[in-house]
């Protein structure tokens, strides 16, 4: 079945990851590419814990999740591959070359973000990176949910910021 969704959430795995999108989609494993926690066994322990037993967790740097990209699309289970941010995912977009979609799922109010959906703040550098992914042919949406509606990277980055609600 392979790969079924490559993710960039910055939460990383959590409840929509596991069980909004893995459940529905049917996951059998989820590599997690981040260069800190794949060297971080307390990190990983942390991680581990969010994942029902039925589903495998992989961490690795994006070096191995380049070299061991074509072991996790021939794999006969579905799987998602979630990046913490857009530059991650970059990375590893430009070092595999066959990736088709990408996910903006969860990418948080930091300094210096615009928010551009309930779920996704993007700084310029961002939104310049994305632009760039989906030069290299690679269809980026956002939707935080699989029954949500995709948003096109057009959208996504033409859009007027969303209103911050005061309290």
């Amino acid at each position: 079945m392979s790969v079924t969704l490559y993710r960039i959430d910055d939460r990383l795995i959590h409840g929509q990851v596991v069980v909004g999108w893995g459940q529905p989609l049917n996951i059998g494993f989820i590599v997690l590419v981040d260069d800190d926690i794949a060297c971080c066994d307390w990190e990983q322990d942390l991680y581990r814990m969010g994942v029902p037993p039925e589903m495998e967790i992989v961490f690795t740097d994006v070096k191995g999740a380049i070299s061991n990209h074509a072991g996790y699309v021939s794999d006969k289970r579905r799987g998602i591959v979630v990046t913490p941010d857009i530059a991650t995912m970059h990375r590893l977009v430009d070092g595999v070359k066959t990736i088709g979609d990408v996910n903006v799922g969860g990418i948080h109010y930091k300094a210096g973000r615009t928010p551009r959906l309930r779920y996704a703040f993007l700084s310029p550098e961002e939104e310049r990176e994305l632009s760039v992914i989906a030069e290299h042919g690679v269809r980026v949406t956002a939707q935080d949910v699989p029954n949500a509606r995709q948003v096109s990277i057009a959208e996504l980055l033409l859009s007027k910021p969303v209103e911050e609600k005061s309290a």
